[in-house]
């Protein structure tokens, strides 16, 4: 099997407490015909210290500086820069296991399709869950795959970018990018627009990434009901124009057009405990020291509550625990 460029593209900004671990596992993958480039989104923290370390020690790393514009325009300026036949995509917070990049190649050269996508890992807390949808391991067609995607449009599984594998050449001949008008789902909306390039996708059920959920992110803090409905309605064109293209959109109208309602499941199956991945598989902690400049948190205490003078009958307690449960559960 030939050997094969692969860009690897990680996008970053503020990302000093988490890049450490991300790079080092790209650095530690065992594929190692590839290059790394990171797109420093006009970081204001330590991140440049972190990266300036991998590139002065690894010459496949390279940093990609730009002032802060999103990061649609980061992965834009990587997929411009980018030389690998292939394209794979990696988040500041996230890492990788030791073989994914490898297994990406094995399947992309050996089955000769146009996208790769994978089972990966969802890091909540110390949890680990295996999440994916597609059933089986396998080759399969443009239209089953859409025809699996049609059952969960809304699912991270088709929506990211980072447990795929693209083809340069269509991304470049046709011009792809992410797009700077959404604020979230810009990954969905470059996943659907390369579909309509793609003739066969092959699926991979080793989970080969792990994506950790962030408190705080864009789209837990930010984005409204307003939002949501304008995004919607942009995807839906792609959406729609992608079964129109291969003539299944009227027999399946309706079914299509539950992705208006289609709500993202954070579901799956339970792997096990952080502490407890494989040795191959473990990263250097990251770190957890702060800024000189930033001060430390400050406790604040609230007063103790009175009790009551007056004991509350219990039929009285009765109500007021039902109404209580009856508000946890809105």
């Amino acid at each position: 099997m030939s050997e094969p460029l692969v860009s690897i593209i990680v996008p970053l900004y503020n990302g000093e407490q988490t890049i450490e671990r991300c790079l080092a596992s790209i650095r530690n993958q065992s594929y190692k015909n590839i290059e790394v480039l990171i797109v420093n989104d006009g970081s204001k923290d330590h991140s440049m210290k972190v990266l300036k370390k991998f590139k002065e020690n690894d010459p496949r790393f390279h940093i990609l500086n730009k002032g802060n514009s999103g990061v649609s325009d980061s992965r834009n300026l990587g997929m411009k820069n980018a030389r690998g036949k292939y394209l794979q995509f990696v988040d500041g917070d996230d890492w990788l296991v030791k073989d994914a990049t490898e297994t990406f190649v094995t399947a992309a050269e050996t089955n000769h399709c146009d996208m790769i996508i994978t089972d990966y890992h969802r890091v909540v807390n110390h949890k680990i869950y295996i999440r994916g949808h597609i059933p089986e391991e396998g080759l399969i067609s443009r239209r089953e795959f859409a025809e699996y995607m049609m059952k969960a449009p809304a699912n991270f599984y088709y929506g990211v970018m980072w447990n795929k594998f693209f083809r340069t050449d269509i991304v470049k001949s046709h011009k792809l990018k992410c797009s700077r008008d959404l604020n979230w789902c810009e990954d969905f909306l470059f996943n659907l627009e390369y579909l309509q390039y793609v003739k066969d996708v092959y699926v991979v059920k080793k989970p080969i990434y792990y994506y950790v959920k962030t408190k705080g992110s864009l789209v837990a803090t930010q984005v409204n009901l307003r939002q949501t409905i304008r995004t919607k309605r942009i995807l839906f064109d792609y959406y729609k124009d992608l079964y129109k293209s291969m003539d299944i959109y009227d027999e399946n109208k309706l079914r299509i057009q539950m992705f208006y309602i289609a709500v993202a499941r954070d579901t799956g199956k339970r792997k096990k405990p952080l502490d407890a991945v494989h040795p191959t598989e473990k990263i250097p902690k990251i770190s957890t020291k702060k800024p000189a400049s930033e001060p430390e948190p400050v406790e604040y205490k609230l007063p103790k509550k009175k009790a009551d003078k007056k004991p509350v009958k219990k039929s009285k307690e009765k109500k007021a625990d039902k109404k209580s449960r009856k508000i946890l559960e809105q």
